[in-house]
């Protein structure tokens, strides 16, 4: 088999450059070691940047997103026992869009099953080959038959995990990464938020995170240690630390129920550099991971795949290499700014018993000249809605 680009990975990412090439008249094939269902089944994120959103737009994708999603103009902190909103929309002339990553991720997938995109499922040892040199090509296995797909180009969209960067671990990659000391529990759960926007809670006992998925289906979160187990956390045991780190008038107002979903997960920073290895690609969680405090790892992986797309369309369009030469830089220059983002909103809103007094009363002080200065909330906004592409 023969097509022009391979693209590993079938979440968000593949998907939407797989329907980016699609329209642009480029072939392509998308090959993924899970099936559909599997995909489906992963709870993430979902506020989406304007860019995602427009991307989304592009492709004939977001309809439904436009139906069911929330469209923010801003988001609270909260600190001190009471909240501080940041208004994106007066700051920066921008909003953003809650919608779930998995409905997104069936949104996308729906669409290239309807404009005839290829995806191979339930595709086994899938390794990229000679792509340094200029005929790269992908092998899989599938019912115990090792299938070769030849291409111009791969696209690594198979996550941190995936097959794309354990290629190039001995190519000169160079990793940069910081662990954060505590992960976030969360759950999901089938009663009404307890605000229309997010709100982010600096508290004595840790930091909580308040949001949606949709008018009847909330997502909660709140900072534990790492040695603590999903299942020492009964669903009541959740509700009552939640209360706690929440303003009183939220508290009180807040609907429980039981969760759906319940999981830990552990915060970290992640930058590989490159994410050019000759004709591969490394785009999404694959070359990059962010906590998820800014609301960046999904909207990064955007922003990837534009660069990636506008590169490999000029390389066909017009015979010019210029764009993939410049993917890399172009990429990670967009990425450590969100990086720096992230990293900053985690150390602002989070407890870090190490920092000792000093430490937490510099993220008070912090905390306090961002709820008096226009310029730094509207720092924090632009930030937040997503730098231009």
């Amino acid at each position: 088999m023969r097509t022009q680009v391979v693209i590993i990975g079938s979440g968000p990412s593949g998907l939407l450059l797989g329907q980016l090439l699609t329209d642009a008249g480029i072939d392509n094939l998308i090959i993924d070691r899970v099936d559909r269902d599997y995909i489906l089944g992963r709870i993430r994120a979902g506020v989406l940047e304007a860019g995602m959103v427009g991307l989304l737009d592009r492709v004939g994708a977001g309809k439904r997103m436009h139906e069911q999603g929330l469209v923010h103009d801003g988001f609270d902190l909260s600190f001190s026992g009471r909240r501080h909103r940041i208004h994106l929309k007066a700051l920066t002339g921008t909003s953003v869009m809650v919608y779930g990553q998995t409905e997104l991720t069936r949104d996308l997938m729906d669409h290239r099953v309807e404009t005839g995109g290829r995806t191979i499922y339930n595709a086994q040892n899938v390794t990229p080959h000679d792509f340094d040199g200029s005929n790269p090509y992908v092998t899989y296995e599938r019912d115990g038959v090792t299938h070769r797909v030849d291409c111009d180009y791969i696209a690594g969209c198979d996550g941190y995990h995936g097959a794309s960067r354990a290629a190039v671990a001995d190519k000169g990659l160079q990793t940069y990464e910081k662990v954060y000391p505590f992960g976030w529990l969360g759950i999901l759960s089938d009663v009404p938020p307890v605000h229309h926007e997010l709100i982010y809670a600096n508290h004595a006992r840790g930091f909580a995170l308040c949001s949606q998925r949709s008018p009847t289906r909330s997502r909660y979160y709140v900072q534990v240690p790492l040695s603590d187990k999903v299942e020492q956390w009964s669903d009541d045991a959740f509700w009552d630390e939640l209360r706690r780190r929440l303003p009183d008038d939220v508290a009180q107002a807040m609907v429980t129920g039981p969760s759906i979903e319940k999981s830990i997960a552990p915060l970290r920073s992640f930058v590989a550099e490159p994410l050019r290895f000759g004709r591969l690609f490394l785009v999404g969680d694959a070359g990059h991971i962010v906590p998820p405090t800014g609301a960046k790892g999904l909207n990064l992986a955007a922003s990837d795949v534009f660069y990636l797309f506008e590169g490999l369309r000029e390389c066909y369009a017009d015979k010019s290499d210029a764009g993939i030469d410049a993917y890399s830089a172009r990429a990670l220059a967009r990425i450590w700014k969100a990086e720096r983002f992230s990293w900053s909103m985690t150390m602002l809103m989070h407890r870090f018993p190490d920092e000792g007094e000093f430490g937490q009363k510099i993220q008070e002080a912090e905390l306090a000249y961002l709820s008096s200065s226009e310029a730094a909330q509207r720092s924090m906004a632009e930030n937040y809605i997503g730098l231009p592409y």
